[in-house]
């Protein structure tokens, strides 16, 4: 007998979840930095184990929105808890409770939705007695199903979220092939990976503001090649010039960064061209942030 879950990964920006949905499934499928709100829809990540499928589902953090994107992204997150068989709720424990984890976790208790806490970042705290009031407020405030304290950097406490999920799993059918691992185009997957170098190698101001699309991605008939065309969008011409640098060596070393990521991911040698255009903005504009696949709705 088959069965399945969806489990979907919520919390503050920054929390940690891209990098729990990578460690967890094996695969890297969601973009990971430093900056906030780096997830911006929902991604889904697929492990079958035996008998069992389970689909984990990342979101995009909890975070004020400011733009209309932002509150697409605010959409996604609510919604996609409450679609789920059960959440995983993942808290920076190095910051504790924000208030908006404080509200989240009320809905997700009112509604009757499993909830499994997440307690990440735990290999950061050299005192590991500094979290236990912490434990002792999300029991006593929430009763969630399970409280895991983990270290997703370091893939430290991953099999006792898989034995909980396990637990919660009913007779299903698979939704997914087994040996599927996300169900996002690999187009898409193409456009997070240099999405991601731009956050990391760009300064503050400018990572909000960019947005990448694959204008082509086709393999040679006469050899192993994967050419690759990225459009990176920016909101600025001031963001253009810091995004290609002097004499373009920012750029350059975006794309190189992102064509090794490819090439490992794609297994085949990668030809990527990257070109900078300017949508000013477009994190505004109903049309554009549709256009870039960025909205869920038709």
């Amino acid at each position: 007998m088959t069965k399945s879950i969806f489990l979907t990964l919520s919390g503050r920006t920054n929390a940690g979840k891209s990098t729990l949905l990578n460690a967890l499934i094996g695969e890297k499928i969601a973009s990971v930095s430093s900056k906030p709100q780096t997830t911006r829809t929902r991604i889904t990540g697929i492990l079958t184990q035996d008998e069992t499928q389970y689909v984990f589902i990342d979101t995009p953090g909890l975070h004020k929105g400011r733009t209309r994107l932002s509150t697409h992204m605010m959409k996604t997150a609510e919604t996609s808890a409450a679609d789920a068989d059960a959440v995983l709720y993942v808290i920076d424990c190095t910051k504790g409770l924000h208030e908006q984890d404080e509200q989240m976790l009320k809905t997700i208790t009112d509604r009757k939705i499993r909830c499994i806490i997440v307690v990440n970042k735990v290999d950061l705290l050299e005192d590991k007695s500094k979290m236990m009031p912490l434990l002792l407020k999300l029991e006593n405030a929430y009763h969630p199903h399970a409280i895991i304290p983990v270290s997703a950097s370091q893939k430290d406490g991953l099999d006792e979220i898989m034995q909980v999920a396990a637990e919660l799993a009913q007779p299903s059918v698979h939704f997914f092939p087994d040996d599927s691992f996300t169900d996002q185009p690999e187009r898409v997957l193409a456009a997070e990976m240099i999405r991601e170098k731009l956050l990391r190698l760009l300064n503050d101001e400018v990572p909000h503001g960019i947005a990448v699309t694959i204008e082509k991605m086709s393999e040679r008939d006469d050899k192993d090649l994967l050419d690759i065309d990225a459009v990176i969008i920016c909101e600025r011409e001031t963001h253009k010039g810091i995004i290609i640098g002097k004499n373009g060596a920012i750029l350059k070393k975006i794309a190189s960064s992102a064509r090794r990521d490819l090439e490992r991911f794609f297994e085949i040698q990668v030809n990527l061209k990257c070109f900078v255009k300017v949508k000013e903005d477009w994190r505004n504009k109903e049309g554009l942030i549709r256009s870039f696949g960025l909205t869920e709705e038709p």
